[in-house]
């Protein structure tokens, strides 16, 4: 559907100085396929959407579309439009337009839609989007998730071949990460080409057929889920999908501020979508701190989410202990029904407690 040769992107800055964005960007995209493009900030992923499109108009290279080397003098970047749509970061949509008028504004003045045919799709996009009942009201009484799927209904609305996703959940608040991409699953389940730039390491994994890895301009590393997350090539790729979220607190003594870690955990596991680890998580920390760690401060507390292997825990570090401080007996057992495991360990500085919930 798609074909990529020789892409290059540069910018001039005033001092007269060129920054090179994109590199000799190769690449082929099938009909039907997911692709999910990670990396680094700064390294020509967004570009490479906008140059996708002709937003961004490539200094060099080639896109062939169907065929037709849209970069060729002369072409018609509407008919490509028609075939591409895009939803981007900051939802774009018209103010004073309501939901729907949103949605069937394109296809009325391009498609060639009567408004009665472009409601009736909009209505069935809305209500796969889950917004059919806010179609009358407008995107200022909207939150940030239910713009964002206002968005890609409107893209969905020109009835294109491939949708492009730039950072489609980076605008949001964590609460609502999590509508936007179950939308965007069900569009992978119904054979829906898609390229997205994303953060969400979990979900890419999840829904791409293929993983883009984009470090310093170029794509450094492609392949399927499985290949790039589990068995990556380049020691660039393998650095950033182990990536591992962190939260960490230091416990000085018996008067640290139970309210803050409680705020900044419940913000924590919203923001990497484990909603369902907060309650679990509050009552094994005021357990081990109130009640088997009283006894040692200072230590530090750290609760981590490793975002690929799904793997969440909480550990309690104590410098200077020469064992673990957890009893034998018995009492420990109410802990470890709350728990898949438990791993006591002696570091350099002293000695680990962690749970793994």
């Amino acid at each position: 559907m798609i074909s990529i040769r020789h892409l290059s992107k540069t910018f001039n800055n005033p001092d007269g100085s060129v920054i090179t964005v994109l590199k000799d960007v190769n690449c082929d995209i099938d009909k039907g396929e997911v692709i999910s493009i990670i990396g680094p900030s700064g390294t020509g992923k967004s570009t490479l959407l906008r140059a996708i499109n002709m937003l961004e108009p490539p200094t060099s290279g080639e896109i062939w579309v169907d065929g037709e080397n849209i970069m060729e003098k002369g072409y018609p970047l509407d008919k490509m439009r028609r075939k591409m749509g895009m939803v981007f970061q900051s939802f774009n949509l018209f103010s004073h337009l309501t939901v729907l008028e949103n949605v069937t504004f394109a296809p009325v003045r391009l498609r060639g839609l009567s408004e009665d045919e472009a409601k009736e799709v909009a209505m069935e996009l809305l209500k796969k989007v889950g917004m059919s009942q806010k179609a009358g009201v407008y995107p200022d009484s909207l939150s940030g998730g239910q713009k964002q799927r206002v968005a890609i209904a409107r893209a969905l609305a020109m009835d294109p071949e491939v949708i492009l996703f730039d950072e489609p959940t980076s605008a949001l608040d964590p609460t609502m990460v999590g509508e936007v991409l179950s939308v965007i699953r069900q569009l992978a389940k119904d054979g829906l080409t898609m390229l997205i730039v994303t953060h969400e390491m979990r979900f890419a994994h999840d829904v791409s057929t293929r993983i883009f890895f984009m470090n310093e301009g170029v794509i450094y590393e492609d392949g399927t889920p499985a290949q790039i997350f589990e068995h990556p090539v380049r020691s660039a790729t393998k650095a950033f999908v182990n990536r591992i979220q962190k939260l960490v607190f230091e416990i000085e003594n018996d008067d640290f501020d139970y309210l803050q870690i409680h705020t900044g955990l419940g913000n924590f596991c919203i923001k990497y979508n484990i909603a369902d680890k907060i309650e679990p998580a509050y009552v094994l920390i005021k357990e081990m701190l109130f009640n088997y760690m009283r006894p040692y401060r200072p230590l530090t507390l750290r609760f981590t989410h490793a975002e690929l292997s799904g793997e969440t825990a909480i550990d309690l570090m104590v410098e200077g202990l020469k064992e673990s401080p957890l009893p034998k007996d018995e009492s420990l057992e109410n802990v470890r029904s709350k728990v898949k495991q438990i791993v006591e360990e002696p570091t350099v500085r002293g000695f680990r407690v962690k749970l793994i919930i």
